[in-house]
């Protein structure tokens, strides 16, 4: 009996040193598979022996600790039980009607709402006291401001954060997360609105809490919210939910992780009884309420396999290792390589040289991971240089976390230059369809790119990049010949594409307006001062300064005639195609729907001889904003000083093509 008390202290103090790092945006101390077959086994001493400590995982909630005001919940958010047997799912259900739904891998916000108007947003907390995060609900993606009903309403949803929006921060940061749920609860405990709005994060309502209407159906009660505006989570009724029907939909839905359908990360699903008062008379079992729902967990597929080497990939300023092994076949796919996070996460998991026993599985039928060395060989070398650029690199340890990451020390590194590639090839830029930034990554790193032009010599590597792991000869025939048809470019979109600072399609476009490409960058470089441009309108002294600094740069220079060796610069054509804007002013602001975005209609607004400015003064003719009640700076110019505010729709009755 001791020695059973003595492991369920260390589990209990191992599980709980991991749940506080995973709730609460810190480095990972253990993968999830792990944490599942520790907690199943502390379960599994505590009733044999009957006993359950205080702090032990399976009688309380996890909580969160972000930082600030704290509050009780009006309605407890109590945890589920889970389970890896369909047949516990079947048993559960009753026969009666039950849902599907993902259970999303973020954090809980509970969100309020009286009388239409947001009145507050609280995370779960322990679920029954949370803190009040409202000052971000703008940053959040999918918290509706207002909403078309009278009353008291209380929306449960998960924060996520899709893997593409994290891996595009990962690519362009230097901070450190795990994976997105990591990202999205450290994300949490910021103050400033702006950068919690860069994290992406969106809020997917999975439960109606309360309403005061009469809907029982916990179907239809999803319907509304839908119909308020709201993006729920994915779900699907299942009337008669015996074994095989509750398989069959496992199946489905498992389908559409490992194929990628769903863009947000989940651990699992959750069923639920589409009677909604029957679902509120069962009872409170320690944090569980019996029947509020249940939660199922997929087994991981474990295989063993032999590490080859460790490869370091450069992203930022970061350089991150990667366990490349014998290939193994996991969840039906062939995996051959795992991100290893950190050097701390290295250490953690013992990884040596080649020959090292490694365990991998995809954590949440997705991302390939290492969770265990059951044997090691050799030693894990750490490189002394950056692998893109070849300057010294060094270990950095985080104040907070401790987590040791390897840094590479050159400022120009092409590795963090990822932002500015990612521009070049963009529609506004060069318009190279089919080359993302996790793609440009991908080649930075295999050394082909170093500058600009080294993208139009990518098809000297057509071979080799049909060669890599997620690519093949399509995508690589696909690349060539975006590449090959983007070598005639308009002016104005070459100078969006070199990124000079404060140099967007707008100044580009003003600047060419008084000279031709080759005049404007010769005249920068021969500027005898830096205000050579600032009487062409709306260019100002900063702007032109800011241009013939970078024009002057011997660096830039060269980038410049590299380029210019590769693609063609054609002439951007200046006269206005229309007249119906002619001499009027307009200020554009909010969202857009009738054009794909505000540049596209700035475009429209100056093809037909107007003019657009970014501020409201009194020289604007039209302010236009479909939230024309809006209670923005803008709009309220705008009525001080008798501006008219159109809609998208009253602009183009006005200014439209007939």
């Amino acid at each position: 009996m001791e020695e059973k008390r003595k492991e369920m202290r260390a589990l209990i103090e191992q599980l709980n040193r991991a749940s506080s790092a995973y709730y609460n945006g810190l480095p990972e101390v253990m993968t999830d598979y792990e944490w599942d077959a520790m907690f199943d086994r502390l379960k599994r001493l505590e009733e044999e022996t009957g006993i359950v400590e205080e702090d032990s995982p399976t009688a309380r909630v996890s909580e969160d600790s972000i930082i600030g005001q704290k509050e009780e919940h009006e309605f407890a958010a109590l945890s589920l039980a889970k389970t890896k047997k369909p047949e516990d799912l079947v048993k559960w259900a009753e026969g009666k009607p039950i849902w599907l739904s993902w259970k999303l891998d973020g954090l809980t916000l509970v969100v309020t709402y009286d009388n239409g108007k947001l009145s507050k947003v609280v995370t779960r907390g322990d679920g029954h006291r949370g803190t009040n995060i409202t000052h971000l609900s703008s940053a959040i993606q999918g918290i509706l401001p207002r909403i078309a009903i009278q009353g008291h309403v209380v929306i449960r949803g998960e924060a996520v954060i899709s893997y593409a929006d994290f891996e595009a921060f990962r690519l362009e940061s230097e901070e450190e997360y795990a994976n997105p749920r990591n990202l999205a609860s450290g994300s949490l405990s910021l103050k400033d609105v702006q950068e919690v709005k860069k994290r992406k994060i969106h809020w997917i309502p999975f439960t109606l809490v309360y309403t005061e209407e009469e809907i029982v159906s916990w179907g239809k009660r999803m319907d509304w919210l839908d119909q308020l505006g709201f993006s729920t989570v994915e779900r699907e009724c299942l009337e008669h939910p015996d074994l095989t029907a509750v398989n069959e939909a496992i199946e489905k839905w498992t389908k559409k992780v490992t194929e990628q359908e769903n863009p947000y990360p989940v651990d699992g699903l959750v069923i639920g009884y589409d009677d909604t008062e029957y679902a509120a008379t069962g009872s409170v079992t320690g944090h569980h309420a019996t029947r509020a729902g249940y939660a199922f967990k997929w087994q991981d597929e474990a295989s063993e396999t032999i590490l080859d080497h460790v490869k370091w990939s450069c992203a930022a300023s970061s350089i991150t290792p990667v366990a490349v092994f014998e290939p193994v076949p996991i969840e039906g796919t062939t995996v051959k390589r795992a991100s290893l996070c950190n050097i701390s996460e290295c250490e953690r998991l013992g990884i040596g040289g080649k020959g090292t026993v490694i365990s991998v599985i995809k954590a949440n039928k997705i991302i390939p991971k290492v969770i265990h060395v059951s044997h090691r060989e050799g030693e894990f070398e750490i490189p002394k240089v950056c692998p893109v650029c070849g300057s010294p690199a060094v270990i950095s340890e985080s104040a907070v976390s401790r987590t040791k990451t390897l840094k590479c020390t050159n400022p120009h590194c092409a590795a963090k230059q990822l932002r500015k590639f990612t521009r070049f090839v963009s529609k506004a830029g060069m318009d190279i369809d089919g080359i993302s930034e996790m793609t440009l990554d991908r080649f930075v790193n295999e050394g082909w790119i170093r500058e600009y032009s080294d993208i139009y010599r990518l098809p000297m590597h057509r071979e080799e990049i049909a060669a890599l792991d997620g690519f093949g000869e399509k995508s690589a025939d696909n690349i060539v010949s975006s590449i090959e048809k983007a070598r005639t470019v308009p002016d104005a979109r070459v100078i969006f594409a070199l990124n000079i600072p404060l140099v967007g399609p707008d100044v580009a476009k003003r600047l060419l307006s008084k000279y031709s490409f080759a005049e404007l960058f010769q005249a920068a470089k021969d500027a005898e001062n830096s205000d050579l441009f600032s009487e062409i309108d709306g260019i100002g002294s900063e702007k032109s300064a800011a241009f013939v600094s970078w024009a002057k740069d011997p660096d830039n220079q060269a980038i410049l005639y590299h380029l210019l060796e590769e693609v063609t610069v054609s002439a951007t054509e200046t006269a206005p195609a229309g007249e119906k804007c002619a001499g009027k002013t307009f200020v554009v602001t909010g969202d857009v729907h009738l054009f794909k975005n505000r540049n596209e209609l700035k475009a429209y607004i100056e093809s037909q001889g107007g003019k657009v400015t970014g501020s409201v003064t009194g020289k604007t003719d039209y302010l236009i904003n479909n939230d024309s009640q809006s209670t923005s700076g803008k709009n309220r110019k705008a009525k001080e000083l008798g501006i008219p505010v159109l809609t998208e729709e009253l602009f183009m009755e006005q200014f439209g093509n007939e």
